[in-house]
């Protein structure tokens, strides 16, 4: 397919290099960024940041998808701290003549512009002391073992390769949109649904009849039998920024103890659901039988974020949800 475009001309090699501004429109949101390549060193050396461990199956299959396409089809998704700088050389070129837009069957509208003097925008870069994964873990890892693989086969490898170098979308933290990553829970483990609601109350605050849409950290609203219930959480006083999240006092004190998910990233009585598809989500899977009960969260901060990736910590599996999404196929870098 790659070859197909190339061929057709749907896709259209640049003759220089080149940096890109992307802007994203869709789900109310709006967010513009800058799209170019990132040296696979910066990640090895943890300039750029990542909260996330990856599977290595999912890795591996990138890696292999990698080094078959000698090409990054889609990019990560990164953000950064922002800076004046960077927003106004942003803002003066998306002013200009858009290259291509598109809408996703989403419905979101895609929008590129290419910047005509790329080098004014990577030197504000330069003060840019690091980056951070918000999505895309496993294209980052994989971009970096294929690095690694290509280089071994190449007796003269210098680091300026192509191959060193990955596709990436890099967004300021403060347009970023994150949304809640739900759980559903097949059964009650060892519990009755009745035995199950003492046993909740044993370990929070436990309310009738709440908004499906918890209001604010510390709150997580619990449905089953067709009932939303409201969980307040003990606060929390930790130095390490994942024992406060919502997701971890969730799991270490429901999930873990109450349901028996003893770990969420390998048991398949859990279910995540993306905020994008809303609380009816949960409802509809809990009245269906497909799921006992459903949680509800208040969403991780991009903050939040930043500061667990500084800190050399990994936040629970599926504990953000970006949107709107990237779109792979717009912009290609070969290697």
């Amino acid at each position: 397919m790659l070859r197909r475009f190339r061929d057709e001309g749907t896709l259209v090699r640049e003759d220089n290099a080149s940096l890109y501004i992307y802007r994203i429109d869709g789900s109310g949101h709006s967010q513009t960024g800058v799209v170019g390549c990132c040296h696979v060193a910066d990640y090895d050396d943890g300039i750029i940041l990542r909260h996330e461990k990856t599977r290595p199956d999912k890795e591996a299959d990138r890696t292999r998808l990698n080094i078959e396409l000698r090409a990054h089809t889609g990019p990560v998704l990164m953000t950064y701290r922002a800076r004046k700088a960077v927003d106004d050389i942003v803002t003066a070129c998306s002013a200009r003549d858009v290259l291509l837009e598109a809408n996703s069957e989403d419905g979101a509208l895609h929008r590129v512009w290419r910047v005509n003097e790329p080098e004014a925008l990577t030197r504000t870069f330069i003060d840019v002391t690091s980056c951070y994964i918000a999505d895309g873990h496993h294209r980052a890892a994989a971009a970096a073992g294929a690095a690694r693989s290509l280089a071994e086969d190449n007796a003269s490898h210098c680091g300026k390769e192509e191959y060193n170098w990955f596709l990436a979308a890099l967004f300021p933290e403060n347009q970023l949109q994150v949304m809640a990553y739900n759980r559903c829970v097949k059964d009650f483990g060892n519990h009755s649904e009745d035995a199950f609601i003492e046993a909740l109350r044993e370990v929070c605050d436990v309310s009738a009849n709440v908004d499906p849409v918890p209001s604010a950290r510390g709150h997580i609203s619990c449905y089953l039998n067709g009932t939303w219930m409201g969980l307040t959480l003990p606060k929390t006083i930790s130095t390490d920024p994942v024992v406060g999240l919502d997701v971890s006092q969730l799991q270490d004190r429901v999930l873990g103890p109450l349901l028996g998910i003893e770990d969420p990233r390998t048991s398949s009585k859990i279910e995540f659901v993306g905020g994008i598809r809303g609380t009816a989500e949960l409802e509809e899977r809990v009245n269906a039988g497909k799921a006992a009960v459903a949680f509800s969260l208040y969403p991780v901060s991009v903050t939040e974020m930043m500061n667990i990736a500084d800190a050399g910590k990994i936040m629970p599996p599926k504990s953000t949800w970006f949107e709107p999404k990237l779109r792979s196929g717009l912009l290609v870098h070969t290697c």
